[in-house]
């Protein structure tokens, strides 16, 4: 047998990650990193991390703390001085870039996959950044990933040979609830909350959007809610 090729593969603990995870599983053999960065459902994330990684048997896994995010504040999701949005208007069409919004987070994970991708002999980084139906974050565009695979090119040795892969980027979020339930992917073991971590409060635009996008699967989603608002 052929040994897959291996892939860094990006895992918040959110259902588009972990769709993410068990899309790359089926072409490579997968390292697992996680980021806690200060984030209000810390805690939770890294539970769901740890849970999807033993899901898939992966024994390869790096956490990276982020600590200066909590510092330099500026987003509902470090800094508690700002709340976390629950009007849904941040998920309106043409709203403004939300207050959960992490100001360039995207960059500093990346940059951890691909320092250790290049160390552990990775050929890839596989994140689940979803550019449709989403936030409207700046660091989830296809655009993005295209400038920041150009950066790896240019900044790591001459023999290295990595690539960024969105799969889910171009989705729908009902989309990605389908092809996780197609894949067996463990929807049940993801949190995607803003704010709580003991049930998810169904009310922040996270929440309103995983719950949007089981109803227009047609799907229960298999995690708990306080309330359940669809977007």
């Amino acid at each position: 047998m052929v040994a897959k090729p291996k892939a860094v593969v990006l895992l918040s603990g959110g259902m588009d990650s972990c769709v993410c995870a068990a899309i790359a599983a089926q072409t490579h053999s997968l390292a697992l990193l996680h980021a806690s960065y200060g984030q209000r459902t810390e805690e939770r994330e890294r539970r769901a991390f740890e849970e999807i990684a033993e899901f898939f048997g992966v024994r390869e896994r790096l956490i990276v703390r982020f600590d200066a995010f909590k510092q330099i504040g500026g987003s509902a999701l470090t800094d508690q001085r700002i709340a976390v949005p629950e009007s849904g208007e941040a998920l309106a069409p043409g709203a403004r870039i939300p207050v959960t919004y992490v100001p360039f987070r995207n960059a500093h994970f990346l940059a951890a996959a691909v320092s250790w991708a290049e160390v552990i002999g990775a050929r890839a980084i596989y994140i689940g950044a979803v550019a449709e139906d989403s936030s409207g974050y700046p660091d989830c565009r296809p655009e993005y990933y295209r400038a920041f695979e150009a950066l790896i090119r240019e900044g790591t040795r001459p023999e290295t040979c990595i690539e960024i892969v969105t799969p889910v980027i171009g989705m729908r979020k009902s989309e990605i609830v389908r092809r996780g339930y197609e894949l067996g992917a463990p929807l049940e073991r993801t949190w995607s909350c803003y704010q709580s971590d003991d049930e998810a409060c169904g009310m922040c635009d996270s929440c309103r959007l995983r719950l949007h996008a089981f109803g227009e699967a047609g799907m229960r989603d298999p995690i708990a809610y306080r309330v359940q608002v669809a977007r």
